[in-house]
């Protein structure tokens, strides 16, 4: 009889320890567990695509597919990259991209297309909208005045607005922070625009990723960009992130 209740006692602590495992696996946040897989495939596709390093693109290309990423997502991931890296790498990407697929559709492969982008209906102008979601993402109200490099040629503010912040951003085939994503792979692979790294690691920040998934980008984009540029980047990190 007492060995009956040892036991019962024993499988009862076991059950009550699983099921507050479970509950506390359920609990945790992106931020706890880090960067997902297409996070980090959106990173090493992007950072590639800005070196022009296709061979490693192609392989990087078939395993965010393989991780659930969808073709359109991926599309547009290598879409976005021309706004930072241009066009020519930009569509040296999605050619890569067109090959890719091709492969895996002789392979019997068949991957997921994905959603396209809605069609945006809005009265307001372009430069509105384009100031709208910029001060969003910074989460500062943009000046009433043009500081720096935008009263010095006030026509790239108006580029910028209306075509990087409006025409890009709003796409909602990726999220905000699935583009900053893109973002950060790029200026880092590119090197020498630290201005720009650290204002885009802030927006980081507001859409909704950790410090410690800032720092885990570093960890996965290092292998595409070398020791130098990650180093440049591990910096401003490290001084952003106390």
């Amino acid at each position: 009889m007492n060995q009956y209740k040892i036991m019962k006692s024993i499988l009862l602590f076991l059950t009550f320890s699983l099921f507050t495992y479970s509950m506390n696996a359920q609990e945790k946040t992106p931020i706890e567990i880090g960067l997902s897989q297409q996070h980090k495939s959106i990173i090493i596709i992007a950072a590639q695509t800005a070196k022009g390093d296709l061979v490693n693109l192609k392989v990087a290309l078939s395993d965010g597919l393989d991780y659930g990423l969808t073709v359109n997502e991926i599309k547009e991931v290598l879409v976005h990259t021309y706004a930072y890296c241009g066009f020519p790498r930009s569509i040296r990407g999605l050619q890569t991209f067109m090959e890719v697929i091709n492969e895996r559709k002789a392979k019997g492969i068949i991957d997921k297309m994905g959603k396209e982008a809605s069609i945006i209906k809005a009265d307001d102008n372009k430069y509105e909208r384009g100031k709208e979601i910029l001060e969003e993402l910074t989460k500062t109200p943009s000046p009433e005045k043009l500081v720096g490099y935008a009263a010095f040629a006030p026509i790239i503010d108006t580029f910028l607005k209306e075509h990087l912040f409006s025409d890009i951003f709003e796409r909602d085939i990726l999220t905000y922070a699935q583009r900053e994503l893109v973002t950060l792979s790029v200026i880092s692979a590119i090197g020498d625009a630290e201005p720009m790294l650290k204002s885009h690691i802030a927006i980081a920040f507001n859409v909704g990723f950790s410090p410690k998934q800032i720092k885990e980008f570093i960890v996965v984009i290092q292998p595409s960009i070398g020791i130098e540029k990650t180093k440049a980047a591990e910096k401003i990190i490290t001084d952003l992130v106390k």
